[in-house]
């Protein structure tokens, strides 16, 4: 999407999360900037239970002159423009409107609008924000205050930069041309001495699984950007993998977690954890959440459950680890008598050539439904596209052993468009319109398994992120390839493969 698609709006509201942090104050800030030299009617707004708090950022609003209202009614807008954050999320309040659009870096939650940009391979929000408005001439250093506000928004959600990988971060570091002082103090005002006595008190009094390698703490109630400091710090102590930070408030539970091992992402916890009373989301090793009070209650009565909270969210933490399980397609060894044969239905799909689409040596990262698959391209990948638009990976010898293409053209029926995303240029592309048709030959065999808990897979594909198979969906395993080991969703398994009648 380009911003410049907008421009047909005339009344554009800009949403950014509850409880913004820097990065949505400085991305929100970037788009109501875009869209006031353009001269828009616009107004940038969050919503939320408290207006903004922290020292650090009510000083950044201040000195950077950010624009933004603090609203707990709105009329329906022309446009609302949710930045940093995903319309329907728990951490955004709901506001009506005749049109929605996303920009954002975080991984998809659910299904986006049709207006949408949304790269989760950056750093920050800001960085997105800074490449669409160079996108419409706007550089970076056109205004001080604004290269400011996108260097500071880069810098805190990128942990002081440590967390750096992707080009278009690192070019955002290095371009801003920001106030050197007002950095200096907005970094110096990260805590109030109220604050730094809940962190001292959480990280005094915390509760340690030996056996997971997790801590659990508790913080009085705070802005949600302190719990995440914390978390932060608990994070570094060597025998912690996974934390969980949270502040208990009269409406709910506000959770922070981190996670530094690749077993664990930060994203799938909070969701679990979150999982019938709340929400919860975020990145790979950063991820937040929101238990509802209400639905909280209800759990625990229809569980019998009397624990107090830190007891519930261990008792849940503890739930999480024992019962998933995590397999390494390299090392798996399927015991092939307690699985079924069954092969793919003579249902047409789509292959796409890799090579045809980006050149060869191009990092790639490929969506499925069970998580993220990062690829490298060659010339003997093909990218599968199955009937719900669900993606993955297959060599080209098994491809061609397995599917024969269709001389008819390839059409996609599917709500939404697969795509996959070029890491160095932080780009999605349509696959669609390079896509031929093929059909499975009957040879395409697999070995499966109906799932009865959580299972991790890491794929001969990606070693370093996992896919992530649930209760009643299955365990694949090739029959021509053993360790080629993944996860089909059930409702795609039943569409799509069918029995194999062994004598």
């Amino acid at each position: 999407m380009r911003l410049k698609e907008l421009l047909q709006y005339d009344n554009i509201i800009i949403q950014c999360h509850d409880n913004p942090d820097a990065d949505a104050l400085a991305s929100g800030f970037g788009i109501y900037h875009y869209f006031k030299m353009q001269g828009k009617r616009v107004r940038f707004i969050y919503g939320g239970r408290f207006p903004i708090q922290k020292t650090n950022l009510v000083l950044m609003v201040k000195e950077l002159e950010i624009p933004i209202e603090y609203v707990q009614e709105l009329k329906e807008a022309e446009l609302l423009l949710t930045v940093d954050c995903q319309y329907g999320e728990g951490n955004v309040t709901y506001f009506p409107a005749k049109e929605i659009a996303v920009i954002d870096h975080h991984q998809v939650a659910r299904e986006l609008p049709r207006l949408s940009e949304v790269r989760s391979n950056l750093g920050a929000c800001a960085t997105l924000v800074r490449e669409l408005l160079q996108q419409e001439g706007i550089g970076l250093n056109d205004d001080k205050k604004l290269a400011t506000a996108l260097y500071y928004g880069l810098l805190t959600d990128t942990n002081n930069f440590t967390e750096i990988s992707h080009p278009l971060d690192k070019n955002l570091r290095d371009d801003a041309d920001y106030e050197h002082a007002a950095i200096i103090r907005f970094r110096n005002m990260n805590l109030s001495q109220k604050e730094l006595e809940i962190a001292g008190e959480a990280l005094l009094d915390y509760d340690y699984s030996e056996k997971h390698r997790y801590a659990v703490a508790e913080a009085k109630p705070c802005d949600p950007n302190i719990l995440g400091m914390i978390s932060d710090m608990m994070l570094e102590v060597d025998m912690v993998d996974t934390c969980l930070v949270y502040s208990v408030l009269p409406f709910g539970i506000k959770l922070s977690v981190r996670s530094c091992i690749k077993e664990v992402k930060a994203s799938e916890l909070a969701a679990y954890l979150t999982e019938g009373i709340g929400s919860g989301g975020g990145h790979l090793v950063k991820a937040g959440g929101f238990i509802k009070a209400e639905l909280l209650v209800k759990t625990q009565e229809a569980e019998k459950n009397e624990a107090d909270i830190k007891t519930f969210l261990r008792q849940r933490m503890d739930r999480y680890f024992e019962s998933s399980r995590i397999l390494y397609a390299e090392d798996y060894e399927a015991d092939l008598t307690k699985m079924q044969l069954c092969r793919k239905k003579n249902i047409p799909v789509g292959f796409v050539k890799a090579a045809e689409v980006f050149k060869v040596g191009t990092k790639i990262t490929v969506r499925t439904l069970e998580g993220d698959l990062d690829i490298e391209v060659s010339t003997d990948i093909y990218i599968m596209i199955g009937i719900q638009g669900e993606v993955y990976p297959i060599k080209k010898e098994k491809f061609e052993r397995t599917y024969r293409v269709l001389e008819t053209a390839y059409t996609f029926e599917g709500e939404y468009a697969p795509t996959v995303k070029d890491a160095a240029e932080g780009i999605n592309i349509s696959l669609v319109p390079y896509a031929k048709a093929c059909v499975a030959t009957g040879e395409s065999l697999v070995y499966v398994r109906a799932l009865d808990h959580r299972v991790k897979v890491f794929t001969a594909w990606d070693k370093e992120k996992y896919m992530l198979g649930r209760e009643k969906d299955f365990l694949a395993v090739r029959k021509d390839d053993l360790h080629d080991v993944y996860v089909i969703e059930q409702n795609i398994f039943f569409q799509t493969y069918e029995p194999v009648k062994q004598t």
